[in-house]
C-alpha cells in the first residue's frame, strides 16, 4: 500500500463482516498494550496525528502505522484524544475482569464477602463506564457520584437479597447470584453514568464525520447496545463457570486446597475473558454505531432532510464500549 493513500482512520478490517469485527476487537482488547509505558503510547499518538496531517516520517512502514493506530485506539479516547486511565481501558478487561469475576464466584457464601466483592466489581465497572463514555456529553462529579452509589446499591441489594433467598436452594443456584447482581447493576450503572447523553443527546454525523446535530434517540440506542454487550460478555463465565467448578470441587484435591479452587476460578475466568472479542463481534461493529435518519427525532430528521434531501439515509455516532 502506498503511504500517500493510507487512511489511518479507516478500519483495517471490513467491519461489515464477523471476522473483520473479531480481528478489530482482538486488536483493541490486547492486554499486552496495557503494559506499555506512557512514553510509548505518546509516540504512537504522535505518529497517528502526523499521518492524519499528511506528514508521515520518512522510512515509516504500513505495519508501523497500523501498530501505532492499535496503541492509539487502545489507550486514547476517540472523542477527546486524551489518554485514558489504565484500569478503564478495554485492554485491561482481561486481567482486571478475570480476577474480580473469579473472586466473586469463589467467595459467595457469606454476606460480608458478597458485599465486598460486589463493591469492588461495581467500582471497577463504574470506572470502565466513565472512561468509555461518549465524552462529547460532559458529566458532573455529582452525577458521577449518584451513578456510582445507585449502581453499587443495586448490585449489593440484589446480591445480598438473592444470597439470603437461596440459602436453601441447590449450591449451583447460589453460585449464579453474582451474575444476576452484575446484570442488574449494569442495567443501572451504564445509563446512570451516561445520563447526560440521554438527557441532552449525543452528536451524530454523516459517513464523512460532518456533524449533523444531537440526538437523544441515538444515545438511548447506543447505551442499550453497550448494556446488552456487557451483560452478554459476563454471561458465559458467570453461568457456565459455576457448573464446571461445582464438578471439579467434588475431587478430593480441590476440597483440601481452597487456594487451588480460587486459582482455578481465576484461570478459567481468563479463558472466558479472552473470548470477550467474540461476543463483542456478534453484538457490535465497533464503538461507532449507526441509525436510520427516519428513526431520529422529528426536529432533527426534518433539519437533515431540509439541508441534504434524501442523500443522507443514516447517521453515525460514538456509542462507547
Amino acid at each position: 500500500m502506498a503511504l500517500s493513500s493510507f487512511d489511518i482512520d479507516a478500519p483495517r478490517w471490513d467491519q461489515s463482516t464477523f471476522m473483520g469485527r473479531l480481528k478489530h476487537f482482538f486488536n483493541i482488547t490486547d492486554c499486552r498494550t496495557a503494559l506499555l509505558p506512557d512514553s510509548r503510547l505518546d509516540e504512537a499518538k504522535a505518529l497517528v496525528e502526523s499521518c492524519r496531517a499528511g506528514s508521515i516520517p520518512p522510512g515509516t512502514t504500513v505495519e508501523q502505522l497500523y501498530y501505532a493506530k492499535k496503541l492509539y485506539d487502545s489507550a486514547f479516547h476517540p472523542d477527546t484524544g486524551d489518554r485514558m486511565n489504565l484500569i478503564g481501558r478495554m485492554s485491561f478487561q482481561v486481567p482486571g475482569g478475570m480476577a474480580i469475576t473469579g473472586f466473586m464466584l469463589q467467595f459467595y457464601r457469606t454476606v460480608p464477602a458478597v458485599v465486598f466483592w460486589q463493591w469492588v466489581n461495581q467500582s471497577f465497572n463504574a470506572l470502565v463506564n466513565y472512561t468509555n463514555r461518549n465524552a462529547a456529553s460532559p458529566i458532573t462529579p455529582k452525577q458521577i457520584g449518584v451513578a456510582y452509589v445507585t449502581a453499587t446499591s443495586t448490585a449489593l441489594a440484589t446480591a445480598v437479597g438473592l444470597n439470603l433467598y437461596t440459602k436453601k436452594a441447590p449450591p449451583l443456584v447460589a453460585r449464579w447470584v453474582p451474575f444476576v447482581a452484575v446484570a442488574a447493576a449494569n442495567c443501572v450503572n451504564i445509563p446512570m453514568m451516561r445520563q447526560q447523553e440521554i438527557l441532552n443527546g449525543i452528536a451524530v454525523t454523516d459517513e464523512n464525520g460532518n456533524k449533523l446535530g444531537h440526538s437523544t434517540k441515538a444515545a438511548v440506542k447506543g447505551i442499550t447496545q453497550v448494556v446488552i454487550s456487557r451483560v452478554t460478555m459476563a454471561a458465559p463465565g458467570m453461568i457456565v463457570l459455576p457448573i464446571i467448578m461445582q464438578r471439579l470441587e467434588k475431587y478430593k484435591f480441590m476440597q483440601v486446597r481452597p487456594l487451588t479452587t480460587t486459582l482455578c476460578f481465576v484461570l478459567i475466568c481468563k479463558q472466558t475473558f479472552d473470548c470477550a472479542p467474540l461476543f463483542l463481534s456478534v453484538l457490535s461493529s465497533s464503538s461507532c454505531s449507526s441509525m436510520a435518519v427516519s428513526k431520529l427525532e422529528p426536529e432533527l430528521r426534518d433539519s437533515i432532510r431540509s439541508q441534504y434531501g434524501d442523500s443522507i439515509r443514516h447517521v453515525y455516532f460514538n456509542k462507547g464500549l
